[in-house]
Order: structure tokens, then sequence, then C-alpha cells
């Protein structure tokens, strides 16, 4: 009897300290209201729906991999990727809050596109860029990596579709500088290195288009 009630107790100091530890990784509060660590909440950039800033270059996240996010946020933790805003956040956050607040943002609805579909030349460079590549540069599509629908490929693959156009040029310029290097085997370096000033915008504004309107 003695064993069982013993048993009985340790089972139940599992479970709250169990409780306690979600209670401190609500990834929704996080977003709301930071960590109260040095990590400020996350919706002043990206919004509590996830969609991000178009026009200030701060990215969707909602309804991305949340393998990928936190990815991301390891490695901006440890100065393997560098961003002079998130890196401090990332610091200020524990493995807990980051795996709570990836799934907090993975679990989100995907938003409308997130720009204005391109016509003319823009849209048949970035169409091309993001469907067929352009092999006499030695550039694969966009969605031989990232999915036939630019949907993803965890966790390396981010989703592409929508995603910020500001966003996304900007993440092209860090990867052909150097300044961004987290990516398997060099492949964005490899392929942004590869890419025109245009064939950076052009794949940018059609990847932004696409999805629902």
């Amino acid at each position: 009897m003695m064993a069982n009630k013993m048993a009985w107790g340790a089972a139940l100091l599992v479970l709250v300290a169990s409780l306690a530890q979600a209670a401190q990784t609500d990834g929704a509060k996080i977003v709301r209201e930071g960590n109260g660590k040095g990590a400020s909440a996350c919706l002043a950039c990206h919004g509590q729906d996830g969609a991000g800033q178009s026009a200030a270059g701060f990215p969707r996240l909602a309804g991305m991999n949340a393998d990928y996010l936190a990815k991301q946020l390891h490695d901006m933790k440890l100065g393997l990727r560098s961003n002079p805003i998130m890196q401090p956040m990332a610091q200020a956050l524990s493995d807990a809050d980051i795996t709570a607040t990836a799934q907090f943002y993975a679990a989100l609805p995907v938003p409308p596109a997130l720009g204005p579909a391109p016509s003319g030349d823009v849209l048949n460079r970035g169409e091309q860029l993001a469907r067929t590549g352009n092999w006499s540069k030695g550039v694969p599509a966009c969605f031989k990596c990232h999915g036939d629908q630019g949907q993803g490929v965890a966790p390396h693959f981010p989703t592409i579709v929508p995603q910020s156009a500001t966003y996304l040029v900007n993440q092209l310029h860090d990867w052909k500088s150097g300044s961004r290097h987290n990516d398997p085997q060099g492949l964005m370096k490899s392929v942004a290195d590869r890419l025109s000033e245009e064939d950076m915008t052009a794949v940018a504004a059609y990847l932004a288009s696409l999805g629902k309107h």
C-alpha cells in the first residue's frame, strides 16, 4: 500500500511539473507579451495572425513548418544566422520557448497572397525562375527544393508561397553577400550568386502573389 502511495505521489509530482512547464512555455503568451526575460512580443513585427509586415520586410510565420521555425531561432541564438533584430530575441528564449513559439505559428492558417500579381516581363521571369529555373545560368527552379507549389520541405527548405517580396529579396541579398550562411551545403548561396537584381525582384514578386487573393 505504501509503495502504491509513493508511486501515485511521484506521478502527481511529474504531472504538476509538466503543467508548470507548459504554463511557462505558452507560445501564444510569448507571441502576445514576450517571455519576460528579454524577448519582446513577437506580434509587434510578425502579428498574432503571423502574416508579418510585407512593406517592412518582416516575414510571415503563419503556417510555416514548426521544425524550420525552431531551427532558425536556434541558429540565431547560436550566431549561425545573423540578424540584428532577431538575434537578441532568440538569445533570450529558452529551448522550450522556441518550441512553443514555433508550434504556435505553425498552427495558424496560411494568410492570403501578400502581394499583387505581377504582369508582363516580371511575371514571365518570376514564374520561370520559380517553376523551371534558368539552367543557362545554373539556377534550379525554386520549387525543385521548396516543394512543387512552394509549400516547403521541412526542416531545411521553408514555405515560400506566399511570403513577403521584400523579405525574400533581403534574404537573397544576405545569401549573396555571405551575411546569411545557414543554408544546407551552401545551396542558397550558390543560387543567389547567379541571380541578377532583376531576377530577385521578379521571383520575389511572383512568389508573394501566389495563394488565395
